[in-house]
């Protein structure tokens, strides 16, 4: 079983126009709302490529029930521990193949609230964390966490990365949250600066890069696609859960073909499944 811990659940609205103006009045051609935060994007991919999951996380509020309840729809168990405060909402408005996001911060946490997550967590094949961390969890929760004698990922950013990076099996940040810590706009340095076991860093359009030990991977994105790009990272992650302890090189392939399809969905925690076995076939990774 993998499990996905969400430090910081959210209810994700997806609004699809034809084009965004700002400043102007528009007619929302589609609306998406579901559960969602990095996690359980994860965890919906992970289910999507026949792995059994559980979602982990807070839930508070009519939001937080709506979450509790489009979990339910989707067949994904969960174990959601019960918070005081609201669960925040997310906006993604997609329009001339770009998103634009709107994330609300999410609610204050309690020293017990966070411990009952932690409390929640079972035995697994593989843990995943991914997304930020609410307002009043330290930086240093998801090291602890890292530590654990499975093989941990991790998908933060900040502080929370830096503390988590020596700990994890492997951390995915993207370019920007790399330079953000490290200081450097080269990745590679950027990996070993952190002192990560392994990295493996998003680098858009450009692919995917994964620095383990002494070795470097790159692998290019299969072609450039245009759609929605908010859960192109979240389905490397899940690539990565999905094949723990296989060759670098054929984890690497699937992870940026699966992050290319997944751009071709409309919703993050999605992926055009024809579009992912053609892009697989195509996978040419680079020592």
């Amino acid at each position: 079983m993998i499990v996905t811990l969400t430090p910081n659940l959210a209810l994700d609205v997806t609004y699809e126009l034809p084009e965004l103006r700002p400043g102007h009045s528009h007619r929302v051609r589609a609306v998406h709302a579901r559960a969602g935060g990095k996690g359980v994007n994860v965890a919906r991919v992970l289910r999507s490529l026949g792995h059994d999951v559980l979602v982990l996380g807070l839930a508070g509020g009519p939001a937080g029930e709506a979450v509790r309840a489009d979990l339910d729809a989707a067949g994904l168990p969960h174990d959601l521990a019960p918070c005081a405060g609201e669960t925040r909402r997310t906006v993604t408005v997609v329009a001339g193949g770009e998103a634009t996001l709107l994330r609300e911060p999410g609610p204050a946490v309690t020293a017990a609230e966070w411990a009952a997550v932690e409390a929640r967590i079972p035995d697994a094949d593989v843990l995943v964390i991914s997304g930020s961390l609410p307002p009043g969890v330290e930086a240093g929760a998801i090291a602890r966490l890292a530590a654990r004698d499975v093989p941990v990922i991790v998908d933060t950013s900040g502080e929370a990365l830096v503390k988590a990076a020596p700990h994890a099996w492997a951390v995915k940040p993207n370019a920007e949250e790399l330079a953000a810590v490290t200081g450097t706009d080269d990745p590679v340095a950027g990996a070993r600066l952190l002192r990560a076991r392994t990295a493996v860093v998003s680098l858009g359009a450009e692919g995917l890069l994964a620095v383990t030990g002494e070795e470097v991977h790159r692998v290019p994105a299969p072609r450039v696609v245009a759609g929605n790009p908010t859960g192109a990272g979240d389905a490397v992650v899940a690539a990565l859960a999905a094949g723990a302890g296989s060759p670098w090189p054929e984890l690497l392939g699937h992870a940026a073909a699966l992050a290319a399809a997944a751009v071709l969905a409309p919703v993050a925690g999605s992926y055009d499944s024809a579009a992912y076995a053609a892009f697989v076939s195509s996978a040419r990774v680079r020592p």
